[in-house]
């Protein structure tokens, strides 16, 4: 028996938010995608040092919202039709895979919180590494891969140094720093400590935004999928 009055209401409300959630999952898909393949986070994550690889934390949490923008999608398509077809086993596995959803968001939220700094400066301690052997007196190989380091984050992130560099890298900034024109090259260069500070928390700022859009929907939709189900049960003559 089709459920009538308020709990069919509740249905095309359960319908639209899911509806909504399979929209975001496409979303947070797009934009993980889109993380994955930035050029900025691209070119200074793929840098290679003494034979270590630029460190890759950050994608991790893409790798992550990648899996996660997928699921939503699966689970809002099986509301959405779970709703449709009032069936209490679908909407029953839609409320179960909601739960498991919302505990994996929260706790990601968790360890990205307490981790929000990690990213930055293991990329600060990646480009400091570079920079104490790029101002190295003796020329080696090591030295000129250090430079090369140096360049990619130079170029890439538009700016020159730490900061509150020594006077051997001053001596070599010129060959190092991004060419500039006349008018800015009388602004002081900007530190790559704060440019990677910068970038990171402006890409985990994004995913935390997402991530909170993301918990408001789910928690509505366990509502909503409770009400439904209880309206089914009620609205199923007993024999």
């Amino acid at each position: 028996m089709a459920v009538v009055g308020c709990t069919k209401c509740i249905k095309f409300m359960l319908f639209f938010f899911n509806f909504v959630f399979w929209l975001a999952g496409g979303v947070i898909l797009g934009v993980a995608l889109w993380l994955r393949h930035d050029n900025q986070t691209s070119n200074l994550l793929m840098l290679q040092f003494e034979g270590q690889q630029a460190p890759n934390t950050f994608y991790i949490s893409v790798y992550i919202l990648i899996a996660v923008g997928a699921v939503m999608m699966f689970v809002g398509f099986l509301g959405c039709y779970g709703a449709i077809q009032e069936s209490q086993c679908l909407l029953g596995t839609f409320f179960f895979m909601l739960v498991c959803l919302f505990a994996c968001e929260v706790a990601a939220g968790i360890w990205g919180f307490s981790n929000r700094d990690t990213i930055s400066k293991e990329m600060i301690n990646f480009y400091d590494g570079a920079y104490i052997k790029s101002v190295d007196v003796v020329d080696s190989p090591t030295k000129k891969a250090a430079v090369k380091v140096l360049e990619v984050f130079h170029e890439t992130l538009e700016c020159c140094g730490k900061g509150d560099d020594s006077p051997l890298f001053t001596q070599i900034a010129g060959t190092l720093c991004p060419k500039k024109d006349l008018a800015d090259s009388l602004l002081r260069p900007q530190s790559c400590h704060q440019k990677l500070k910068d970038l990171f928390s402006e890409k985990l700022h994004l995913i935390g935004l997402a991530a909170l859009v993301v918990a408001v929907i789910m928690i509505f939709e366990m509502i909503f999928t409770m009400v439904l189900c209880c309206g089914i049960r009620n609205a199923t003559p007993v024999y």
